[in-house]
């Protein structure tokens, strides 16, 4: 068991249920408990700790499940188990206490760009949940565009033995028509974020950006086209609903580069049975990162079914409405980094409940992986 060097920063403020200045739409619903931040050199057995795109908390082992979306160049495409210390007065520490190699459908440890088979993508490893039943993990990987492979989500044992593929949609699969107009998920923007319902019978996948049919990315002032939130049957992986969900515009006033900056869906979580939170990541040379949390509603009547429509036009359908739960600009952190992956996580001695946050550091020295703990404020309304 290795403790990596923490820098730790706890907040004591107030509990207020009033709108901020800075955020004045925000539900206020969280507050900042605290934060750990390691930089680009920790080590975990030798191996470059980074990349980590998803936090899954395990609430019967009491541990956290980290994954990193090393493609097999650092080390092995894997995963860690980690610990966690916070408590009211704070975020204390986060420490690693296994990593475990994520083996291909050939039962090895993936390999690299250079040595891949032919027949196997080489793994982006984005989202990562553990299934109801705690036996089995679910994960999946962006794409291998490069030499042919779409998304993926694979279903692996707990030490990370290859167990099946999940049958994706069509719409979310890559296209394999070279000839017509664009189609398909776009390369390193689809399946990023992945929760299961409250009661386990529903497997909700996100993209990170719009099909190409469906529209542009988001731009400068303007939101581009939605995202789409596919819910799957947990038992057997049919399809059973999708929605279209909108993401925010670029801000109008970038000038360095525009068209390098992005924003996306960088991953999902049940909010109780009949919300989603979505957390959205923008990056921009000017502005650096930012990420915004949103809350949306899964009832029936609250969006368009898009599962059957293969392109998303302007005008036959209704995304789902959203609403701002809070500006992580605006709670208090040092900086906010490239946040990608969210749990609920052990709930304090008093009862409140913790929202865990995770950043993929990118193996950049420019950027930290940044553990981020949220405390739910009891007297604030949810809804």
């Amino acid at each position: 068991m290795l403790a990596l060097s923490d820098v730790k920063t706890h907040i004591g403020s107030a509990n207020r249920c009033e709108a901020s200045a800075s955020a004045p739409h925000a539900t206020p619903r969280f507050r900042l408990l605290g934060e750990v931040r390691w930089d680009v050199e920790a080590r975990y057995g030798g191996v470059l700790v980074g990349g980590l795109s998803s936090v899954e908390f395990d609430a019967q082992r009491d541990e956290y499940l980290l994954i990193s979306d090393d493609r097999s160049v650092h080390g092995p495409a894997r995963f860690y188990t980690a610990r966690m210390h916070y408590d009211a007065s704070g975020m204390h520490s986060v420490w690693l206490t296994g990593m475990h190699a994520l083996w291909s459908p050939a039962q090895r440890p993936y390999a690299n760009q250079q040595s891949a088979q032919p027949s196997i993508a080489v793994p982006d490893p984005e989202a990562l949940r553990l299934t109801p039943s705690g036996q089995s993990l679910l994960w999946t990987s962006e794409s291998d565009f490069r030499r042919g492979f779409g998304p993926e989500l694979n279903e692996s044992t707990r030490t990370g033995r290859w167990l099946r593929q999940w049958t994706l949609p069509a719409m979310l699969q890559k296209s394999t028509d070279s000839t017509g107009p664009r189609h398909g998920p776009r390369s390193a923007f689809t399946l990023e974020g992945m929760t299961f319902s409250d009661d386990g019978r529903i497997l909700w996948i996100s993209m990170e950006g719009a099909l190409h049919q469906d529209g542009p990315m988001p731009s400068p002032g303007r939101a581009g086209a939605p995202v789409r939130i596919t819910a799957l049957d947990a038992a057997s992986g049919a399809p059973v609903r999708q929605f279209a969900y909108p993401v925010d515009a670029l801000p109008d006033t970038l000038t360095l580069l525009p068209d390098r900056a992005v924003n996306g869906v960088s991953d999902i979580l049940a909010d109780g049975p009949d919300h989603l939170l979505v957390l959205e990541r923008s990056f921009s040379l000017e502005q650096g990162w930012g990420a915004r949390l949103y809350r949306v509603s899964l009832g029936a009547d609250a969006a368009s079914d898009t599962l059957l429509m293969e392109r998303l036009l302007p005008g036959q359908y209704r995304t789902v409405e959203k609403q701002l739960v809070l500006d992580f600009a605006h709670i208090g952190l040092r900086s906010v980094d490239n946040i990608e992956g969210m749990t609920w996580g052990a709930p304090l001695t008093t009862g409140e409940r913790v929202l865990v946050l995770v950043s993929d550091n990118n193996f950049n020295p420019a950027e930290v992986t940044q553990f981020i703990a949220l405390v739910e404020n009891p007297g604030c309304p949810s809804e």
